[in-house]
């Protein structure tokens, strides 16, 4: 195991567990997500149903899986970087990037590196049957991390870990050979109850339950259709993801900055004027996302979570006002009803002018 920990820190990893393959007591609060409907659109959980905490049927021959985390937040981030993001959100007229998405997409960079931890495993023990995982099928994830002892899980359904917050990915290795457990961590959450309260939509329904539903994350990136109208007046300026929950847990006053540049804040995703966002073609919103985890939503998406932002940010009286209507107007007649219908609501949360005296 020592050997494995050293490894992944050459690799960029913060830290490396290692879980068994028996998940049968997360079942119950699996299917009670599922049977509630708080995945959402999201039909490929329910149709991967209990295989999700089996992963001896998703990988036949699996015996042990090492999981893996890595710190993610920009190597420029300021000390006080919790209360800069909370403040960003008053800025109506831009738009507002989730911290993990504004440098390289994870998904490239775990991945690889995963398989050569797994190549150098199978170079010291002999043959080695193994599948590399970085949120791409159906694994529980969180549930393994907490299982090896990566942290615990936080109430707002995160892991969390006393050194480092919650700001790192999850990646995991399954294997066909048992390696020896590392043991969980205690919770450490207490009585706080700070990403309940601050989250927009309330989409933490209780501790430890979310309604992706409700979740802008899952709005704005997973959702593919027309989003509740109820809901996007709660959005603000979250174009993409949304960290509140992170950004107020005590807890990330720890969270470290990544050790790679992969990670680094990208020119132009995050912060940027709504009406200059909206003014993308396709193929230039396919060229400045180029190797983003943004660049996986498509334009389309993109576009409606920019009206969104936009009808917030003209409802609140918002000096680029002018500017923005004439941007939405541009796609009012885009191909995409979506885009059509969420730009013409955007539209109408123009406040109406003073009568004249």
């Amino acid at each position: 195991m020592a050997q494995l920990q050293t490894w992944g820190q050459e690799l960029g990893f913060s830290q490396i567990g290692v879980a068994g393959v028996d998940l049968h007591s997360a079942e119950p609060g699996l299917l009670a997500w599922l049977e509630a409907g708080f995945h959402g659109s999201m039909d490929y959980m329910q149709r991967h149903g209990l295989k999700r905490a089996r992963p001896a049927e998703l990988v036949l021959g699996t015996l042990s899986v090492i999981t893996a985390r890595m710190d993610y937040l920009p190597r420029s981030t300021a000390p006080d970087w919790q209360t800069i993001e909370m403040e960003r959100l008053q800025n109506k007229g831009t738009g507002t990037v989730a911290l993990y998405a504004r440098g390289r997409d994870y998904h490239k960079v775990l991945r690889s590196r995963l398989q050569i931890l797994a190549e150098r495993l199978a170079a010291q023990l002999g043959p080695l049957g193994h599948r590399v995982f970085t949120d791409s099928a159906p694994v529980l994830e969180a549930e393994l991390a907490t299982r090896s002892g990566l942290g615990w899980r936080g109430k707002h359904t995160l892991v969390l870990h006393r050194e480092a917050g919650s700001l790192f990915f999850l990646g995991e290795i399954f294997i066909d050979v048992a390696l020896p457990l590392t043991p969980p961590v205690e919770s450490h959450c207490g009585t706080c109850s700070a990403c309940i309260e601050v989250c927009p939509t309330q989409a933490i329904v209780a501790p430890y339950q979310l309604d992706a539903r409700r979740c802008i994350s899952y709005l704005t990136i997973e959702h593919a259709g027309s989003i509740d109208v109820q809901l996007r007046p709660l959005m603000g300026n979250r174009i993409y993801g949304c960290d509140d929950c992170q950004s107020v847990c005590p807890w990330n006053k720890y969270a470290r900055t990544s050790r790679l540049p992969d990670f680094d804040e990208r020119e132009g995703l995050n912060g940027q004027s709504l009406a200059d966002l909206l003014s993308w073609s396709e193929a230039e919103f396919l060229q400045r996302t180029e190797g983003s985890a943004i660049r996986r939503i498509g334009h389309v998406r993109w576009l409606r979570n920019l009206a969104v932002a936009a009808g917030n940010a003209l409802r609140a009286g918002d000096a680029c006002g002018p500017v923005l209507h004439q941007a939405l107007q541009t796609h009012l007649d885009h191909e995409s009803e979506v885009v059509r219908e969420h730009v013409h609501w955007a539209l109408a949360q123009t406040p109406p002018s003073p009568a004249s005296p």
